[in-house]
C-alpha cells in the first residue's frame, strides 16, 4: 500500500486495505484507549474554572490544563506571556521502537494541536451556572464548553490515550493552549516567536475549535481598526465656534458602510468557501457633555480579512477612504490605526493532511461532511502564515449555534468522537 493511495482520500472503512492501514499505524489501538468518561471529566474541570477575556483571566484554566496534563503523564511547560496570563504547552514526545516516549531522542516534525484557554464574558440570559460544568441530557453546560474548553479537553484526552497505548510516533504531538485568542491573539503570536523555533517543523496543524465536527480548510482572518476624529470644543449655544468631531465621525461611519457594501459586491474567492470580506463599526465614543461641541470621537471597526489579504494594504485602503472625506475642510483631523491583525488561511483540499483528517474522523464515527470554509477566525491563521504547514480546523460543538451564547453547551458524544479522531490523526501523521 503506497502513501499515494492512502493520501488520496478516505478509504472504504470496511476494506481490507483500510484495516491494514489502521493496524500499521496503530490508530485502532489509540482510539480504543480513549475513555469517553475521561473526556467528560476533563471538560467539566475546565468549564468550572471561572474567568473571562476581557479582561484576561486565563490563569485558573491554564493551571487546570497543566494539572490535567501532568496527571496524564504528559510533558508540560507554562510560559507567562503577560502578567498572570500563561500559555500552556503540552507535549507527548516521539517514541522509540518499543512505543516508550523518549524526550531525549531527536524528534521529527510535530503534529500541532491548537486551542485557547480564554472565554468570552458570560453575559445575560443564563438559566444555568455558567461555570458549573453541569452534565444534563448528554450535554455539558457552561461558558466555554463549546468555545473551546471541550476541544482542549478532547485534545488532552487523545494525548493521554496515545501515551497509555504506547503509540509509536516519529515526531511529538504538541498541544498549544494559548491565551487571548478571543481578543488580539497574543498567546499564539508569542508561541510562534518563542516556541515554534524549538520544533523540527510541523507535519500539520489541527485547530480544535468548534466546527460541528466538519473539517474546515479555509477561514477568514480578522483585524481591528481604531479611528480617531479630533475637533474643537465650544459652547453648544454657538456650535460654529467649535469643530464637532462627532459630526465628522458620522461621515466616517457612512464611509465604512459603503466600504462594506463594496466588499460584499466583490467576486467570491476560494469558491465562496469563506464568504466575502466584511466590515462592521463595533463601538463609538465621543463628546463630554450635551451642552458642549464634541472635541473628540473614536470608533472601533472590525474588518474581516480574506485568506492571503495583506493587513497593511487593507490599512492603507482604510486611510484612503477616510482621507477622501476631506475632514480637514471642516477643521477636523483624523487618524486610523491597525490595532490587531489575525490572518486567514486556506489549505489545499488535495493536501494529504486533509485526507488523513477526513479518514481519522470517519474511523472515529464522525459525520461524513465534506471539507468546508469558515467565516470565523482562529489562531490557525497565525500558524499557517508562519509555517506554511497545512491547517485544518475540526472540533466538537457549534460556533454558530452555541459559542458566545447563554447556556452554551457541548455534546458528550461529540467530545468522545473528537478525542478518537485526534488520536487517530496523530497515528496517521506520525505513526506507522
Amino acid at each position: 500500500m503506497t502513501s499515494r493511495a492512502t493520501d488520496s482520500g478516505p478509504l472504504d472503512p470496511n476494506s481490507g486495505e483500510h484495516r491494514e492501514h489502521r493496524e500499521a499505524d496503530g490508530s485502532d489501538r489509540a482510539a480504543a484507549a480513549v475513555d469517553p468518561d475521561e473526556v467528560v471529566r476533563i471538560t467539566q474541570r475546565l468549564v468550572r474554572c471561572a474567568g473571562t477575556n476581557p479582561p484576561g483571566e486565563e490563569a485558573a484554566t491554564a493551571a487546570e490544563i497543566a494539572a490535567i496534563a501532568t496527571e496524564l503523564g504528559l510533558e508540560v511547560e507554562t510560559v507567562e506571556v503577560a502578567p498572570g496570563r500563561p500559555n500552556v504547552v503540552v507535549t507527548l514526545p516521539a517514541s522509540g521502537a518499543t512505543g516508550a516516549t523518549d524526550s531525549t531522542a531527536p524528534d521529527g516534525p510535530a503534529l500541532l494541536l491548537v486551542g485557547h484557554s480564554d472565554v468570552v464574558p458570560v453575559g445575560a440570559g443564563w438559566t444555568r451556572d455558567p461555570f458549573g460544568g453541569e452534565l444534563a441530557d448528554g450535554r455539558i453546560y457552561g461558558r466555554g464548553a463549546t468555545d473551546m474548553k471541550g476541544g482542549v479537553a478532547a485534545a488532552l484526552a487523545a494525548m493521554g490515550a496515545l501515551r497509555r497505548c504506547g503509540a509509536r510516533l516519529r515526531g511529538p504531538v504538541v498541544l498549544l493552549a494559548a491565551i487571548d485568542e478571543e481578543e488580539t491573539g497574543l498567546g499564539a503570536r508569542h508561541w510562534i516567536e518563542h516556541g515554534l523555533p524549538r520544533l523540527a517543523g510541523l507535519a500539520g496543524c489541527l485547530v480544535a475549535e468548534p466546527t460541528d465536527l466538519q473539517p474546515i480548510i479555509a477561514a477568514r482572518g480578522d483585524s481591528y481598526l481604531h479611528v480617531v476624529v479630533d475637533g474643537q470644543a465650544a459652547h453648544a449655544g454657538n456650535p460654529a465656534d467649535g469643530r464637532n468631531a462627532i459630526h465628522g465621525a458620522a461621515l466616517v461611519v457612512a464611509a465604512m458602510e459603503r466600504w462594506h457594501d463594496d466588499l460584499a459586491a466583490a467576486p467570491p474567492v476560494l469558491d465562496g468557501l469563506v464568504g466575502p470580506a466584511t466590515l462592521s463599526v463595533g463601538t463609538i465614543r465621543g463628546g463630554e457633555s450635551t451642552a458642549m461641541v464634541a472635541a473628540r470621537c473614536e470608533l472601533e471597526v472590525d474588518r474581516r480579512l480574506l485568506p492571503g489579504e495583506d493587513p497593511e494594504q487593507m490599512l492603507a485602503e482604510a486611510r484612503r477612504r477616510v482621507a477622501d472625506l476631506d475632514l480637514a475642510d471642516r477643521g477636523l483631523t483624523s487618524r486610523v490605526e491597525l490595532v490587531m491583525a489575525l490572518p486567514g488561511f486556506a489549505t489545499d483540499a488535495a493536501d494529504p493532511f486533509v485526507a488523513r483528517t477526513q479518514r481519522a474522523l470517519a474511523d472515529a464515527g464522525g459525520p461524513e461532511l465534506p471539507p468546508g470554509g469558515w467565516s470565523a477566525a482562529c489562531d490557525g491563521g497565525h500558524v499557517a502564515v508562519a509555517t506554511g504547514a497545512p491547517v485544518v480546523v475540526l472540533g466538537p460543538g457549534s460556533v454558530t449555534g452555541q459559542a458566545h451564547r447563554p447556556d452554551e453547551s457541548v455534546g458528550v458524544e461529540e467530545l468522545a468522537t473528537a478525542a478518537r479522531c485526534y488520536a487517530r490523526l496523530a497515528c496517521a501523521v506520525l505513526g506507522g
